[in-house]
């Protein structure tokens, strides 16, 4: 199946939107090249709540979230991974409800920083936040009305979760998949091994609807994630091709592979680069001048 991007989405700004049964959808007013028109928490359940993904750290999204949410219980807040646009309100939202809340764990990196590396995405880590209860994969929460599965899913970050509604075929897909765009796989914060074994976990299941963290529903879920495996392939191939036509540095490569790309959004596909070539080199087919690093100088393997 050809990739097809789905970009049509109205983030209804300060209301909630009903996506499924007993599943509301609030979108943060928090657009930007990297989170559309901003991150989407959803509230699920009828009288005692949970919350998926509070959201950025924003007074107005607290307000809208406590609107909708009214006089009913809020039992548990999970929260899929730790960028600051998904955690930060975590604290302030169980402040107002005194529900636990619960997440794979705290911020690490994929990998640890290489010598003379920085990680480019330290401002977008929430490194305060801490769970009350850490999530390992395949664990059953029972709500009112409600149970909810985690799912890990290591790729765009290493404690990065999905969470499946049970009963419902409805997964919670947070940036692992999204409708709109393909995932960011930065280093050292993400990993593209972990991110394709991850995607192939997905693709074996048979949920029927995936309610990302950015933008609307992916509503064929297989066949669109069998697009997005088939789309890193091809982005493999084409730096394997790059390589071996001359290209020695990411930014060569990202100039001739991302030509059509908004140029803002270029640094953003170096690290997805360097995620690859990460990958290419452990696996033995790329070689590197060092450990893989933004700045590395990359040939084809002998």
């Amino acid at each position: 199946m050809a990739l097809k991007f789905d970009t049509r989405f109205d983030p209804a700004y300060g209301k909630g939107v009903t996506v499924a049964p007993d599943v509301l959808r609030i979108t943060a007013k928090n657009p930007s090249p990297f989170t559309f028109h901003g991150t989407n928490s959803y509230i699920v359940g009828c009288e005692t709540l949970a919350v998926i993904d509070p959201g950025p750290d924003d007074e107005a999204h607290l307000r809208t979230l406590l609107e909708a949410i009214g006089t009913r219980p809020v039992s548990h807040i999970f929260v899929s991974h730790t960028h600051r646009d998904h955690s930060p309100l975590a604290a302030r939202l169980k402040q107002h409800t005194g529900a636990a809340v619960l997440a794979e764990g705290r911020h690490r990196p994929a990998r640890p920083l290489r010598t003379g590396e920085v990680n480019p995405l330290d401002a977008s880590a929430d490194t305060d936040f801490v769970p009350d209860i850490a999530l390992p994969d395949d664990m059953v929460i029972d709500g009112d009305g409600w149970a909810i599965r985690t799912v890990l899913t290591p790729g765009h970050t290493a404690n990065h979760a999905a969470f499946a509604l049970e009963g419902t075929g409805i997964l919670f897909s947070a940036d692992h998949v999204m409708a709109w765009a393909t995932t960011i796989v930065a280093p050292p914060d993400g990993a593209m091994a972990d991110y394709m074994t991850s995607l192939d976990r997905l693709i074996e299941r048979d949920d029927r609807l995936l309610l990302p963290g950015h933008g609307g529903p992916v509503t064929e879920p297989r066949s669109f994630m069998r697009g997005l495996k088939t789309h890193r392939k091809m982005r493999e191939r084409a730096i394997l091709e790059r390589i071996n036509n001359g290209d020695r540095t990411i930014k060569d490569m990202v100039e001739a592979i991302y030509r059509d790309t908004d140029p803002r959004l270029h640094d953003a596909a170096g690290l997805s680069v360097l995620a690859h070539l990460d990958d290419l080199v452990a696996r033995g087919l790329v070689h590197s001048d060092g450990a893989p690093a933004i700045g590395g100088i990359y040939s084809p393997a002998t």
